[in-house]
C-alpha cells in the first residue's frame, strides 16, 4: 500500500509541477506580449507627433511653394495613409499585415518628406521663415524620439518572439494562440536615416 501512495503522491507532485509550469508560462508569455504592445504605444505616441506637424508644415510651406502643389498633396496622402496604417496596427499590433502595410506607408511618408525638404532648401523665402524652421525641427527631433522607441519596440518584439518559440514554451503559445510578433523595420536602406533639416 505504501508504493501505491507514493506512486499516486508523486504522480500528484508531477501534475501539480506541470500546472504550475503551465502557470508560469501562460503568464510570461501574456507580460512579454503586454511589454511589447505597450512599447508599440510608445511609438504610436511619437508616430502620432509626427502626423501633427506635417499639416503645419506643409500649410507654412503652402504660400512659398505655390507651384510645387503635387509634393504638398504627396505629403498629406502620405501623411493620411500612414495614420490610417497606424491606426491597424495600433488595434493589434500583433498583426503582421498591419504592420507591413505600416513600414510601406512610413517609407512613402518619409521619401515625400525628403522631397519636401528638398524644396524648402531650394527656396530662401521659406528658409527663413522662423515657424518652418522651427516646425522642421520639431520634425526632426520627433523622428529621433521615433527611432528610439522603434528600437525599444523590437527589442520588446525580440524577447517575446524568442521565449515563444522557445521548448517547452513553444506548447503553451500553440496551445494559447500566441502569435508571433511583427518587428518594425524599414524596407530601404535610405529609409533608416531621419529626414536631414539643414537651414543655415
Amino acid at each position: 500500500m505504501n508504493i501505491v501512495l507514493w506512486v499516486v503522491l508523486v504522480a500528484v507532485g508531477i501534475l501539480v509541477l506541470g500546472i504550475l509550469w503551465l502557470i508560469g508560462s501562460y503568464n510570461r508569455l501574456v507580460t512579454l506580449r503586454n511589454r511589447f504592445r505597450n512599447a508599440w504605444a510608445q511609438i504610436d505616441v511619437q508616430l502620432k507627433r509626427r502626423y501633427d506637424l506635417i499639416p503645419n508644415l506643409v500649410e507654412t510651406a503652402r504660400a512659398y511653394l505655390a507651384h510645387e502643389r503635387s509634393t504638398l498633396e504627396a505629403v498629406i496622402q502620405a501623411r493620411n495613409a500612414a495614420v490610417q496604417a497606424s491606426g491597424r496596427v495600433g488595434a493589434n499590433p500583433a498583426d503582421p499585415e498591419a504592420m507591413k502595410a505600416l513600414i510601406t506607408a512610413e517609407g512613402t511618408l518619409t521619401g515625400v518628406l525628403g522631397r519636401l525638404f528638398a524644396l524648402a532648401e531650394a527656396y530662401p523665402d521659406l528658409k527663413a521663415n522662423q515657424t518652418m524652421a522651427q516646425l522642421m525641427e520639431e520634425l526632426t527631433a520627433t523622428e529621433n524620439k521615433i527611432a528610439f522607441a522603434r528600437q525599444a519596440y523590437n527589442d520588446a518584439v525580440m524577447t517575446y518572439n524568442t521565449r515563444r518559440e522557445q521548448f517547452p514554451t513553444n506548447f503553451v503559445a500553440g496551445l494559447f494562440n500566441f502569435g508571433p510578433a511583427e518587428l518594425f523595420h524599414l524596407q530601404k536602406p535610405e529609409e533608416r536615416e531621419a529626414p536631414r533639416v539643414k537651414f543655415a
